[in-house]
This record gives C-alpha cells, structure tokens and sequence, in this order.
C-alpha cells in the first residue's frame, strides 16, 4: 500500500541538479549533489525514525548552476519522524517530480468505517538566490510559524551537560561540584544526563525504571535542583523513555511490551530493546513515568533520547491486518506524549535526540526546542556537519557542545577554536570541567559572555556560508541579525602551507551606506581601521591574520548610523 503526501512537477527542464544530504553515525548532514537523469533516485528511511543515513529534504537546481547565493533552487522537505520516502523521478518527457509521504515498506494502515489516516506535510518553497536563500527562507519559516515558541521566538540559554566528567557516575555532591563550576563560567541550564535513574550503574541495566536511584540520591533530586537553582541556573534531565533493558523491573513484568515477532530472537543493541509505543497501554506508561519525575521536581529541561532503531518491529498482540500500523502509530504516540507533557508542565523544553541526528524533522520540531545534530563534536569534523544542517535547519536548534581533547579523532585543537565552531549554534559546554585549568576557565568565561551579546544574531538572523569547509582549509560564517544592525563573522584556518594569507573575507546582506564598527575577541584583523561602510565590507572585505593549524577568530559588525 501506500499513502503519499504530495506530488511536485517542476517547470521543464533536461537538466537539473539534484542536491541532498546523507550520512552515519557521527557523519551525519554530508551534502551530495548529482545530475537528475531519466530514472528514479530514492531517498528514504526504513529505520523507524528520521534516520543517520538519509535526510527528508532536498534541493533541484537548474542546469547545475545555483551557488551560494545565485540561482533558481527549487527545496522541499517531508515532516515526519518515522519511515519517510522522496522519489525523485524525471520522466521521459523531460519532466522532473519529486513525489514524498510515507514510506511504502512493510506499509499498510487498514481505515475502518469513519477512520481517517492522516500524511505527513510535504513542504516546498522556492529561492531566486541560490542555496542560501533557501536555506534563509527555511530558518525563518521554521522560526516563526514551527518551533513551540514561534509566537514568541527566544534565544537559547547557554547549557551544561555532565555526561562527560561523570558518565553514570552521578550523585549528588559531585553534580554540585559541577554545577558550582558551571555556574561561574556564565551556564545557564545545568543538565545531568544518563545514570541517575533505576540500577544504572552502566547501560546494561535500568533503562525503563524511570525512578531515582535511591543509592544515587537517597534524598531524591530536590537537593540537586536546589544548589544548581541556587547558582542561578535552571535544571534539565536526560530520558531515554521509548527503549527498555532485559535487566529491569519494567522487561521482568511486562516483556510483551517490546516490539517482537514470536519465536524469534529479539535482537539487542546497545543492550536494549525498543518498547512497542504503538501500544496504549506503553504510551500511558511512558507518559505517567516521565510526568511523575517531573511533577516531583523542578525540572525544566528534557533530553529525550532515542538510541537505536528497530529491530523486530512485530505487534502480535493486534490481528495480522493491523500489524504493520506498528510504524505509524508508534510516532503519533511519541508525538502525543511529548505534546501532554508540554500541556501539563507549561515552560517545559524537549530536546530531540537519536543516537546523534537520528531524529530531526520538521514535525518533531514542533515539538521540540532544540536537537542533536550528531554524537561527534570534534571540533573540525563539526564544521562539515553543522554546514549540512544549516542547509535545512535553523542554527538556533542546533545543539552544539565544546568538548575536551583528544576527541573523536584523537585530534587536539584549542579551546577557542571550540568555543568558536560551536558558538555558530545553541552554545553548550559538555567538558569534564574537574580537569580544567585556572586558563580553561578564564578563556571560557569570556567566550561565553562575547557569545550572549550576539545569540540574538546566530540563533535568529539571517546565515551566509562564505567559505565551505568542503572546499578548502579556510572557513567563514557570516550572520546578520534581523534588523541588520549586527553582523559577526566566524572564521577558521583548518592547516597553513607555504606562508599562504587567509582569503580576503567579503561580507553579505549589510546596508550600503550603513557604517559599521568592527571589533575582534583577538586583535585578529589585518588592518587596524575600526569603521567601515557596508559597501567596502562587501565588495573590498576585511583580511583576516590567521596562521598554522585550527586558528580562528570572531569579528562583530555594528551599525553606528
């Protein structure tokens, strides 16, 4: 069966260029273009969620000639956070179709008398000025008519999470520690992550048990939220509410819950099992656990996780013909959960969270304030990955942690240049902050209060990729806040060869008459005039002094007429 959204026919064209996004585990939002052929070419989710692998959204330009900023873009996007398929077809004719719903695999939704089912949106728009125009016309739509507080856009606060200094190892003297050091550096939101809950002493155990671990926190969590709302900051947890471990109280009374096919192995990863949501009786559960925690304390903040997909997605507990309903109803559920916790805990942020980017749709957005674009934050692979989400998401939703070093690669780059990769997002610190020097902390301090004088401008104006880290060792954002009076400019020098300068940045999207003020965190600029029009900032651009490996910096533009 299938059940698809919308159709889209193009205007006629033998050769457009097909643009998407693909990736893996911590190589998520890796941008692919290819010329559109007769054929068809699929883009799709199998997984039970949005999916690593392959994105809802896409991009036709014509004759393959649209940049960053010129040429006809034609994008769209499918909104759903489970099975998703595009085909994008051109005929025999010449003409070009992008066809998009649901996934047709293992599909079928049997509608009895008065039933209705429901596509997921399929969103299209069209850009005159290339792919960053598309991607401006996206961020603002997303902004101002999807994110939960479009009626009333906000900046993100600036965030802790304690995963890495602690894993499961939590309590609640060294959370405080923690927080006390957090607090001081300008954090705003403290968040302890996995561990706190049921027998979590590591992820072979507890998952499910959505209750303090008494050991843990014999006094509960009140204590915690306490100190760190003493310190100034509000509080967050982490949950992982749709997956369960063999070895808790939840499998032991009800291992009818998971997804199964009888008489089959019931396959594990990261020694879970993934609870059937599509069941009433797991989603009321779920949302009673998650409800209970949160009526006890003064919780602001959820990390929801979700870290694997399905593996046996079998409900025997339904007739055969409604069986494979299991992929649609599992999502609405997830989705109404998240929607009466939002109703009955008013201020209640969700972040959404799978394995990395597992799950980043224009539909779970509505539900979510912020998400997680991928489990690598090493610094320069970042880079990459947060430029091919900025193609289809705002930067205000983009999670985006400074972490100590060696990291994923076992590379080392300096604290600045972290700082600086992830301040072009929603700013976050994740660092074991117990093994941070007295230099650590100052340099921390300061980038954290340089970053809150221009969140406003990153998370809600207006994004120009100026130079790609997919094209060469230098890379430069520019962002222009909405009233155009403020514009910051990043840049990074992945290596230097042969004493060769860093490129002549010219900027965009400013006022032609309009003088701006120029500043640097660092003394960073070639030369040392301090005003500038916009039409020299455009045309002439600013040189920027950067040299050897991973140097970087930051230069704020504001108006002054």
């Amino acid at each position: 069966m299938r059940a698809q959204s919308g159709v889209w026919y193009l205007p006629r064209n033998e050769n457009y260029r097909l643009t998407y996004a693909s990736g893996a585990w911590a190589t998520e939002d890796q941008l692919v273009q290819e010329p559109v052929h007769q054929g068809k070419v699929v883009l799709e989710s199998r997984r039970g969620n949005t999916s690593h692998q392959l994105y809802p959204w896409f991009a036709l330009d014509e004759n393959g000639q649209a940049t960053e900023e010129t040429g006809r873009v034609w994008f769209g996007e499918i909104a759903w956070s489970g099975n998703w398929k595009l085909v994008v077809e051109e005929t025999p004719a010449q003409q070009v179709r992008v066809v998009g719903g649901f996934n047709d695999f293992d599909f079928s939704y049997p509608l009895k008398p008065g039933e209705s089912l429901e596509t997921p949106a399929y969103y299209g728009g069209f850009s005159s000025q290339g792919f960053g125009g598309a991607s401006r016309q996206l961020h603002q739509f997303e902004i101002s008519e999807i994110l939960p507080d479009h009626a009333h856009p906000k900046v993100r606060p600036v965030l802790y999470n304690s995963w890495e200094a602690t894993e499961f190892n939590v309590n609640e003297a060294g959370q405080s520690v923690l927080a006390a050091k957090a607090a001081k550096i300008g954090i705003e939101r403290f968040v302890m992550d996995d561990g706190w809950f049921g027998a979590r002493d590591t992820d072979h155990a507890g998952l499910g048990d959505w209750v303090v671990n008494p050991k843990k926190f014999p006094n509960g969590l009140a204590g915690l939220i306490r100190t760190v709302n003493a310190d100034g900051m509000d509080f967050g947890l982490w949950f992982e509410p749709e997956m369960v471990n063999p070895n808790s109280d939840l499998y032991r009374k009800h291992p009818d819950w998971v997804m199964n096919f009888p008489g089959r192995p019931r396959s594990e990863e990261r020694n879970q099992l993934v609870l059937n949501m599509a069941r009433d009786d797991v989603k009321e559960y779920v949302f009673h656990a998650v409800d209970t925690v949160l009526s006890d304390n003064n919780i602001k903040f959820v990390k929801w996780d979700m870290n694997r997909h399905f593996g046996e997605p079998g409900w025997p507990d339904v007739p055969p013909a409604d069986q494979n309903e299991i992929w649609v109803k599992y999502v609405r559920n997830v989705y109404e959960i998240m929607d009466r916790l939002r109703q009955k805990h008013p201020g209640l942020e969700i972040e959404s969270c799978s394995g990395g980017g597992g799950r980043v749709d224009l539909e779970v957005l509505r539900r979510t304030d912020e998400v997680w674009p991928s489990d690598n934050t090493e610094a320069f692979d970042r880079l990459r990955i947060q430029e091919g989400f900025s193609y289809f998401y705002t930067p205000k939703v983009m999670m985006a942690w400074v972490t100590d070093v060696p990291n994923m690669n076992g590379r080392s780059t300096p604290l600045k240049y972290r700082f600086l990769v992830a301040m072009q997002g929603a700013l976050a610190v994740g660092s074991n902050l117990n093994k941070w020097s007295d230099q650590d902390f100052a340099l921390a301090t300061k980038m954290i209060a340089d970053y809150k004088t221009i969140r406003e401008t990153v998370q809600l104006g207006r994004l120009h990729r100026l130079f790609s880290p997919r094209e060469g060792e230098f890379t430069a954002n520019q962002y222009v806040s909405q009233d155009g009076k403020q514009a910051v400019v990043f840049a990074f020098l992945h290596s230097q060869q042969y004493l060769r300068p860093a490129p002549a940045v010219r900027l965009r999207g400013l006022g032609q008459d309009t003088i701006y003020r120029v500043t640097t965190i660092d003394n960073k600029l070639m030369h040392a005039q301090q005003t500038y029009s916009g039409s020299y900032l455009m045309n002439h651009g600013i040189d920027l002094h950067l040299t050897g490996d991973y140097d970087s910096t930051l230069v704020e533009f504001d108006a002054v007429n």
